[in-house]
This record gives C-alpha cells, structure tokens and sequence, in this order.
C-alpha cells in the first residue's frame, strides 16, 4: 500500500517536472502561455464508520491548466508585428478551420498575405465600403491587392491675386505663344487615368475694369470652349463671377492612350487687389499610382496602408475572439489554440471594445514563463517532492525487506 502510495507521489512529482521543463523551454516564445500542473489526493472508499481511520492512497494529476496571464510587451519596431494588451486573442485561418493566437510575429507571404510562422493566414474585419467594416464575414490580410491605382485629375483649386492695376494685354489676340498677348500664367501639375503627370497652364487676360478672361492649356493643347471664360470681381477684390467659382474647360486628348482630360477649375479663393500678381497655392485631385510604403495598425486594430503617391486606405480591422474559459482552449502548439466545448462558443469583436483589450503595432508579447526565476523556484518545489517520495519508497522497501527477513527466521 505505501509502495503505491510513494510511487503516486513519484509520478506526480514528475508530471510536475515535466509541465514547469516545458515552461522553461518555451521562455522566448512568442505568445507562450504557461501551465500549471494541479493534483488531487487519492481516496479509497471505505466501509460504513471506517474512514476515521483510514489513510488516504496517493496523489494524481487532476489536470495541466493553462495560465493565459499577460506576457511583457517589448517594442520591435516592425509594423507587422502586433501584441494585445489586455484580453482576446488574433483569429487564424489554418486551413482547415479556425485557430487562435497570441502570438503576432506575422510577416508578409509570397503572395501578399499577413501570415503566421505556421503560414496560417491572420483574418481580418473587411471594409463595407462606407467607411467601417463589415463584422459578418472574415477575409485575409493581404497587402499586395491593396495597391493604390491612379487617378485622374477632375478638379483644381487656384488661389491667385490678379492685380487691379494691370493694364490690357498689348496684343488683342490671345495666344499662349505670345506673352504680349495676355497678363500673367500659372503653371501646376495634373494626372491623367493612366497616373502620367502633365503640365496644365491657367492664362489670364485682362478685358475690363475687374473683369478677366481665363485660357487653360495642358502640354501646349487648348481646353479652351469657343468662347473664353471669364471671371469678375468687385470692389472690394472678392470674387463676383462665376458665382460658384468654378470655370469647366473642354476635355483635352493628350494622345497617350489616357481619357481625355476634364478639368473644373475653382477660383473661389482668388482676388484682385492693388497689389502685383501672386500665383498661390494650387491643389489637385489627382495622383499617379502607388506602392504600398508603410502599414499602420492602430489600438483598434485598423489596419491602414500608405501609399509611394501619399495616399491611404484601410485593408480591415483585426477580427479578435474570446471566451467565457480560456483554460478549456485545446493547445495546437505554436501558440495557437483552438475552441471546444469546455472553452465556450467564441465571443467575436474588436480590439479597444468591450472585454477585448487593444493592439500594439511594433510590438510582440513575450511568453508569461519569460520569468524563469519563477520557474525555477517551482522546480526546486517539485524537485524536493520527487525526492522526498523516492525516500519513502527506499525506506518502505527497507522495512519490507526486514519484515521478510523476520519471518524467514
């Protein structure tokens, strides 16, 4: 009986041993929640009045229970790494169904995908087109269909000061050729469908008291309509005509296989004061395409690209999950977890909102046993436990063996 008992002993100790040999193992793992080994003492059941005196018969390992306490957060610098802090957990796609992590060492697959070291793609929220995301549905992360394509330039905003002194052009005739011929000339840039980047000129030509015409060239060909557009201004330098402050130009062929350009220019800010001609800012609707310069994953979980032509997008909102039991999570190894039903049905939601704890770009938890200190205390623990049994046994088998040599006299 006592035999078994200290064996039981033995056994536990070394189970013990065993779950703190993995914590220690896995002290630089990304994302590694410990364990912890938990017993239960052995009973045999008794006849009726008898358990006053009967003596219990061993230990057994009740169960190895997961610790899913927070790990340090240390600072990497890598946008595509990402910790949470608090709680939750990153959603995985495996393949083959749903995982769940901790660890969020991604990097960036072949084929554009934000993958774990596993190659298990990271699932994200995807945008719903009007500016949030869609929290029904889960896709990849993938960075290489979120490049930025072109745009052409539709709308110019010109802040000019014409002056109110200037005189009427020398030659009647307007002509781009000839500076006699008009008063002053803005240069900006434009973009056509394809991204190329072309050269538009606003002319301006003095008619009247306040009172100018606009000729707009993009590459040296004419946007003009048949009769020129004119802007009016009143006594006080402001804007009268056109009352919105917008003159459209004709479309332009710029003979690159490109649409045809239209432009609207908005003078709504321009003047004419006393003071000499001032070309001012000129902003464009317009850009060339892009390639993606930089990830942004914010507390929430956004994930926002920026582009080589300073433009951005949103490419989805981390999906995360919890449970009502963590500790009933089945372990995959690699830091990954998947549910069952001691673990609760997954609680699906968004870092920084309600039990879900926010994301950390440029960071990575560490493994919660990265205190070996600790360990090591429980292993000198379960190292005494081990030996204290192993000296039952020795000294069970020696009050045996002398009991048989009793007898055998």
């Amino acid at each position: 009986m006592s035999l078994n008992t200290a064996l039981s002993g033995i056994n536990a100790a070394r189970s013990d041993l065993d779950v703190i040999s993995n914590n220690i193992a896995n002290a630089n793992t990304t994302g590694f929640k410990g364990s912890r080994a938990e017993f239960a003492d052995v009973f045999a059941v008794t006849g009726l009045n008898l358990s006053a005196t009967s003596v219990g018969s061993g230990v057994r390992l009740a169960q190895v229970a997961q610790q899913f306490t927070q790990g340090d957060i240390e600072t990497t610098g890598n946008s595509l790494d990402m910790a949470i802090n608090g709680n939750g957990f990153f959603v995985i796609d495996t393949g083959n169904g749903v995982a769940y992590t901790r660890a969020g060492d991604f990097h960036e697959s072949p084929t554009g995908t934000v993958q774990t070291v596993d190659g298990y793609a990271l699932q994200v929220y995807p945008p719903n087109g009007m500016g949030g995301f869609n929290t029904s549905t889960l896709a990849d992360l993938n960075l290489v269909s979120a490049q930025s394509s072109a745009s052409a330039t539709s709308r110019a905003g010109i802040v000019d000061n014409l002056p109110a002194s200037a005189s009427l052009p020398a030659t009647a005739t307007f002509s781009p050729a000839d500076a006699t011929s008009y008063n002053d000339a803005n240069t900006f840039s434009v973009y056509d469908s394809q991204g190329g980047a072309h050269q538009a000129t606003v002319y301006y030509v003095k008619t009247g008291t306040n009172a100018w015409n606009t000729y707009l060239y993009v590459d040296g060909k004419s946007a003009n309509p048949a009769a020129p557009l004119s802007l009016q201004f009143g006594t006080d330098g402001q804007l009268t005509a056109p009352a919105n402050g917008q003159l459209a130009f004709q479309p332009v062929d710029l003979g690159n296989g490109s649409n045809p350009l239209s432009l609207t220019l908005d003078f709504t800010k321009s003047t004419q004061f006393g003071t000499a001609y001032s070309p001012g800012t000129i902003t464009q609707n317009g850009y060339e395409a892009g390639v993606l310069a930089s990830i942004d994953v914010d507390k929430q979980g956004v994930v926002t690209a920026a582009y080589s032509n300073g433009q951005h997008s949103q490419l989805g909102q981390l999906a995360m999950v919890n449970f009502t039991n963590p500790q009933g999570l089945a372990q995959q190894g690699s830091a990954n977890w998947t549910a069952t039903s001691s673990s609760g049905t997954p609680i699906m939601g968004a870092a920084g909102n309600g039990q879900f704890g926010s994301v950390q770009s440029g960071a990575l938890e560490s493994s919660n046993t990265a205190d070996t200190t600790a360990q090591l205390v429980n292993m000198i623990q379960a190292q005494q436990a081990y030996q204290a049994n192993a000296q039952m046994l020795s000294t069970d088998n020696s009050l045996t063996s002398t009991l048989f040599n009793a007898i055998s006299r």
